[in-house]
């Protein structure tokens, strides 16, 4: 298969049988528009997974974050546990070097993505619910129409299978399905731990159903998406060895709380979290494992509408860093809107903020050295993450 990046219907494939495409291609995607208007077969990425399923005992896991590691983790602790599966992954998987795993049995593990009610199309048979907070609102208008459509997605779950979710989620209370429930905090979930510690080397805790779990992988937030997955492993009957061997050498996903460069002077960290929620909990673990350290946070703002609406919650999320640098709105699929951008974020923050250029941005890293320097975001942040770990290589 041949790969191209440019938007040119001279590259593209006149010989297709069938076209799959995602919600990231725009409507007015020239490849896109050519194939509608000769009349090739066309299908969303989604609705080949939802086909994909129906010959699959399937793992679907949802929800507004989390759902990317907590699918790899799940991933990783069926393969190394000589179970198996399939898996189509959000992301790149440090373990398996692809978002992609192939299996040899008829086990899938999916992502379940509720953009544009994508994950309607599938029929699991255990279902993981990480978290539902607000986003999307584009699409749903309102957070009681998302969790609704949550709950749609919770209620296709086959008869015989289970629903797992994290045990705020009280939206599921009214279905009539086997479910556990999953807290890192909650004694009252069915998965918890009684105790954990979280530092540099990495995350560890002493399950309340027994057993000590450790994770080299980073995070207050990863130890809670691996309750969710030790509880599938337990509803498959996997032994509670093997699950704890799993999570051990569980090496993460790539733009998760990435050490991408680091000296005795400071840390850069590159991290994917483009929800006000996920930008807490990763600057909340942050702070935890380099207490003291001054914090800088570079955030670049994924889609208008997402900025417009969770504005406030982005602010106070960011103020929780000591600095706080603004790059412009990354777009994605959206248009512009009149009178979003990154500076609406900035007035709502109470901390040290400043919004700047991508160019000013590698001034501002070839003239300081903030301690511990996070770039945030879901866009093309990665790109420079690259040109600052290049400045302070070739720092004299």
């Amino acid at each position: 298969m041949i790969i191209h990046f440019d938007d040119d219907i001279e590259q593209i494939d006149k010989q297709a049988e069938l076209v799959i495409y995602t919600p990231a291609i725009p409507s007015t995607h020239k490849g896109l528009l050519y194939y509608k208007e000769n009349g090739y077969q066309l299908k969303k990425r989604s609705q080949v997974l939802g086909d994909l399923s129906k010959d699959y005992f399937t793992i679907a896991v949802a929800g507004s974050h989390g759902k990317t590691t907590t699918s790899a983790m799940i991933a990783w602790m069926l393969k190394h546990s000589g179970y198996d599966c399939t898996a189509f992954l959000g992301g790149i998987s440090i373990n398996f070097a692809s978002n992609f795993v192939a299996g040899d049995n008829k086990v899938m593990v999916v992502e379940a993505d509720e953009f544009d009610r994508s994950f309607h199309t599938l029929h699991p048979n255990v279902a993981v619910v990480t978290a539902i907070d607000s986003d999307h609102l584009e699409i749903y208008g309102t957070r009681e129409e998302l969790v609704k459509n949550f709950v749609q997605f919770a209620g296709q779950v086959q008869n015989d299978g289970r629903l797992i979710h994290q045990s705020k989620l009280d939206c599921f209370d009214d279905l009539s399905l086997e479910r556990w429930s999953y807290s890192l905090t909650d004694e009252n979930a069915d998965y918890t731990a009684t105790h954990y510690t979280v530092d540099i080397t990495g995350s560890r805790m002493h399950l309340k159903r027994g057993g000590e779990i450790q994770l080299s992988y980073p995070g207050i937030h990863n130890l809670e998406n691996a309750l969710a997955a030790i509880a599938v492993g337990t509803h498959l009957g996997i032994d509670a060895t093997k699950i704890a061997a799993a999570m051990a050498t569980f090496s993460g996903i790539r733009r998760r709380f990435e050490i991408a460069w680091r000296s005795e002077e400071m840390v850069l960290i590159d991290d994917y979290a483009h929800h006000p929620e996920e930008i807490r909990m990763f600057l909340k673990s942050v702070r935890e494992i380099y207490p003291g350290k001054k914090i800088t946070v570079v955030f670049q703002p994924h889609l208008f509408t997402r900025t417009r609406d969770l504005a406030m919650d982005f602010a106070a999320a960011l103020d929780q860093a000591d600095e706080t640098l603004l790059l412009p709105i990354y777009p994605a699929r959206e248009a512009p809107i009149e009178g979003v951008e990154s500076q609406i974020i900035a007035g709502k923050m109470l901390g040290n903020v400043r919004t700047l250029s991508k160019e000013e941005l590698l001034d501002y890293v070839g003239n300081t050295t903030p301690e511990i320097l996070c770039m945030v975001g879901a866009g093309d942040i990665d790109q420079e993450v690259f040109k600052v770990k290049s400045i302070l290589e070739n720092r004299k």
